[in-house]
């Protein structure tokens, strides 16, 4: 009889540390649906954000991303410490985290300023072509600056899903102003520093959560949202107020679609935020070309947009390289 306590503990370390392993399989798989549902709100965000532009112009509707975006971040802070299922204690911020973040925020502001100077090129096709090559330059600058080098599927699946979104992003109709020497212009020069940037946001942010190492990653997506928005938040809109306040004014006044830009924004950046503290910038990233399927599939089911047969060779590319993501 003196064996049974003994047997007992046995069975109940057995259970613990299947329930254990358990939990981190599907720890370990929950960044697809967290990215996948990411992908879905900046779906919505930039439909309430295109409203936007007319009014606050381009980066008037950013700022209304971060600052409109803010309070909800906040609360999803406070959130996530009051309940019992994810209470933590707050991390403990040091200046490496800090420094990644920066680097992620302020690149993400970069990317977009690239962006739009490229847009204002004659060819801003090939602009915006380029910097789609984002999720490439992701995998670049995190195997340099993070050591996660990624697996050759994983470049396969990245290969097909950014050619499928260049495609998407090209014009229905040939331009000639888009010949092979504007491939080598000022516009690809700005594109491709617009993917770069967006590169290494990405690259910031999952630097930053790799900085706490034992911290939950609701939590780091948490709070690396909130500070991330602080910063931007207070950057951009310091730019605006020097040198374009009709924005903010702008901003103010359509504070209803404002609301569901940042709304939408800050569930995004949540769902980003934490996937990054659960795998790598590449994958998160890879996963996200997604929200181009669903871009599509709002533009073909609410405004009744033909697909050419390139945006469905696009599509079909961006679908097989998510596919092998996946299944590797």
């Amino acid at each position: 009889m003196a064996g049974l306590p003994k047997c007992g503990c046995a069975v109940r370390r057995l259970l613990y540390n299947q329930l254990m392993h358990s939990s981190a399989s599907l720890l370990a798989w929950a960044w697809i649906p967290i990215v996948l549902w990411a992908a879905l709100a900046q779906t919505a965000r930039n439909a309430a954000q295109r409203s936007l532009v007319a009014q606050a112009g381009t980066l008037g509707a950013t700022l209304a991303r971060f600052a409109y975006g803010l309070p909800f971040a906040a609360v999803w802070v406070l959130v996530l410490h009051a309940l019992p299922a994810t209470a933590g204690p707050v991390p403990h911020f040091h200046a490496g985290y800090f420094a990644w973040l920066l680097l992620g925020a302020v690149s993400q502001l970069a990317a977009t300023a690239f962006l739009l100077a490229a847009m204002k090129q004659r060819n801003f096709v090939v602009g915006v072509a380029y910097s789609k090559t984002d999720a490439l330059q992701v995998a670049l600058f995190a195997t340099v600056f993070l050591r996660e080098l990624p697996g050759w599927i994983t470049m396969v699946a990245m290969a097909l899903a950014t050619t499928g979104v260049v495609l998407l992003s090209l014009p229905r109709k040939a331009e000639p102003a888009t010949g092979p020497r504007a491939w080598a212009g000022l516009a690809a020069l700005y594109g491709l520093g617009s993917g770069a940037g967006f590169a290494f946001s990405a690259v910031g942010y999952r630097g930053a959560a790799l900085a706490l190492p034992d911290v939950p990653p609701w939590l780091i997506g948490g709070w690396g949202v909130l500070w991330a928005q602080a910063i931007q938040t207070l950057l951009l809109g310091s730019w605006l107020l020097v040198r374009s306040p009709g924005s903010l004014r702008a901003l103010a006044g359509a504070w209803r679609v404002s609301v569901a830009a940042g709304s939408a924004g800050a569930l995004a950046s949540i769902g980003w935020f934490t996937a990054f503290a659960l795998t790598t910038a590449p994958n998160v990233r890879t996963l996200g070309m997604v929200e181009v399927v669903f871009s599509y599939l709002v533009s073909h089911r609410f405004m009744r947009e033909k697909l050419t047969p390139a945006e469905r060779a696009g599509l079909l590319l961006v679908l097989v390289g998510v596919a092998a993501l996946l299944f590797s």
